[in-house]
């Protein structure tokens, strides 16, 4: 999907209001609403004026900034799908209606998932409510940013929906605990990565398989992916210096110097003396006082991408 005029087909093919505000079928009206201010926040024009100045791969292909083509996403799809879930009556409504659809389909022909997560899930049964939750917490986090991930990740709501309420098909109701669908201690053993030994250390090992994979797909100029992965281990450890200098150096490596020297300037906010974006700081012009500390000691090699594009060592 590249920027452009809303799809039309988006207004028939995406109406489940549940799945386009990526929260449970079990949300309450403020879990509703927190999910409704943060998109407003993400899809908001303003968030992407730098995009659409320094992203100018989109520009020459559609007829749409990403800034009006977020707004047309927000005010024909996101606000109207809100407006029919914040409220009780509206949320048994749609449920009434999602369950029709899950009858219907199984009347005519057995519903079969089509995508991994909802195979996942059926498969689930006793932990059903568990892994529901985590999925589609972690699919909203990639819903809207980046815009193109909006399709693929809200149908694959849309049918872990689908599937979920056909689990649960024989509860009169679903609704949600104060704390949640289901506590805190029982959700943690649910993990989409291996459970490492030490709990500490799950979110950061996690924002690291993002980085790690990162650097593979910048090693294959792939630097849509390589962005996209740094975007999520961003999210997840936002306080992680290396992970923004890397950034810096996917948009440094397409001669984006406007977006890199945002990513570079807040990974020396974090560390003045992170050691990828001092190397790149005076050329960007930036102010650094790590220069003296780094002629000291060798720098920290990060699997060769300090080469990767052949600029000299600063």
């Amino acid at each position: 999907m590249s920027p452009g005029t809303l799809p039309q087909d988006w207004l028939t093919k995406f109406t489940d209001p549940y799945a386009l505000l990526g929260v449970s079928v079990a949300a309450d009206d403020r879990r509703i609403l927190k999910r409704y201010r943060n998109i407003a926040k993400l899809l908001h024009p303003d968030s992407y004026v730098a995009s659409d100045a320094a992203l100018g791969e989109f520009a020459s292909t559609s007829e749409t900034s990403l800034g009006e083509f977020a707004s047309q996403l927000f005010a024909r799809l996101v606000n109207p799908a809100y407006q029919k879930i914040k409220q009780e009556k509206g949320r048994a409504e749609t449920s009434a209606i999602l369950r029709h659809q899950v009858r219907r389909l199984n009347r005519d022909t057995r519903m079969v998932p089509t995508t991994e997560i909802a195979r996942k899930l059926l498969q689930e049964q006793g932990k059903a409510d568990v892994f529901y939750e985590q999925a589609v917490s972690d699919l909203a986090e990639s819903q809207y940013q980046p815009l193109e991930q909006f399709e693929i990740v809200t149908q694959q709501l849309c049918e872990l929906n689908l599937v979920y309420l056909q689990l649960k098909m024989g509860d009169i109701f679903i609704r949600e605990k104060r704390t949640g669908l289901v506590s805190a201690e029982e959700a943690k053993p649910i993990q989409f990565t291996p459970v490492k030994k030490n709990p500490d250390q799950q979110v950061e090992n996690y924002a690291q398989r993002h980085y790690n994979r990162a650097q593979e797909y910048m090693k294959k100029a792939n630097w849509q992916q390589a962005i996209q992965e740094l975007r999520d281990a961003i999210k997840i450890e936002a306080d992680k210096s290396e992970y923004h200098a890397m950034l810096g150096l996917v948009y440094y490596a397409q001669s984006m110097k406007g977006m890199a020297t945002v990513y570079f300037r807040q990974a020396l906010k974090l560390n003045p003396k992170e050691p990828l974006a001092c190397k790149y700081a005076k050329e960007l012009g930036l102010q650094t006082d790590a220069t003296d500390d780094r002629s000291k000691k060798p720098e920290p090699k990060r699997s060769g991408l300090f080469g990767l594009f052949g600029t000299k060592q600063k």
